[in-house]
């Protein structure tokens, strides 16, 4: 088995030269975006196998959890809290913004009709 060379040798230097390179070529070659907090969540679910009625306990109930997933709604603080918590997901994925819009349904206001 073959170790590393001695840093203090011209070959130590030259491979520590090489890993910096390789380093600095991959950071600007693969960069890699965070997930948005749904993303992290969905990830987090799929890497455990965990449906989405698993996680309805930590999201406050099946329609909060729904309507989160489904970018309806956006996390709380205790969510956040929750998820990080329990499913040990960062704490800052979650509270960054999210990539996509919200999609929040208004209902149309009743309008009084003047009598």
């Amino acid at each position: 088995m073959r170790h590393d060379p001695d840093p203090r040798t011209p070959a130590g230097a030259r491979l520590e030269l090489l890993a910096k390179l390789i380093d600095d070529y991959e950071k600007e070659r693969f960069k890699f975006r965070k997930p948005d907090p749904v993303e992290a969540i969905l990830f987090r679910m799929a890497e455990q196998g965990l449906r989405q009625a698993d996680i309805a306990e930590i999201m406050g109930g099946k329609n909060r959890a729904s309507e989160v997933l489904s970018r309806k709604r956006p996390l709380t603080l205790a969510m956040v809290r929750a998820l990080h918590e329990k499913l040990g997901i960062p704490s800052e994925l979650l509270i960054q913004e999210p990539r996509g819009e919200y999609r929040v349904e208004r209902r149309a206001r009743k309008t009084r009709s003047a009598s």
